[in-house]
């Protein structure tokens, strides 16, 4: 009986393991590799989650940081991140990879 019990929780745990594989039609993770040229479009546009999402997106990035107008950065370059300038108005003036 303890057996049995051994074995089904062994079971268990190593199927709590398998990882499973991404559903038909997902979209692949991005390359990782900051590209701003394919995101020029966004210059002008106001700024919100769909338009950073896209953004992303076209340039291949896996993080966006949004920099409003005299706001902190730090100065470390990240070739997987996009920064998008904004002016005080909240519209994107410039698209940068870092």
């Amino acid at each position: 009986m303890f057996r049995s019990f051994l074995l089904a929780a062994t079971i268990a745990s190593l199927c709590a393991c398998a990882s499973t594989p991404p559903a038909a039609g997902t979209a692949q993770p991005p390359t990782g590799v900051c590209n701003a040229e394919g995101a020029r479009w966004a210059i002008g546009s106001a700024v919100n989650d769909d338009v950073v999402n896209r953004i992303l997106h076209d340039t291949g990035s896996r993080d966006a940081r949004v920099l409003r107008p005299g706001q902190p950065a730090t100065m470390d370059f990240r070739e997987d991140r996009v920064n998008v300038d904004l002016n005080d108005r909240g519209a994107i003036t410039g698209i940068r990879c870092g």
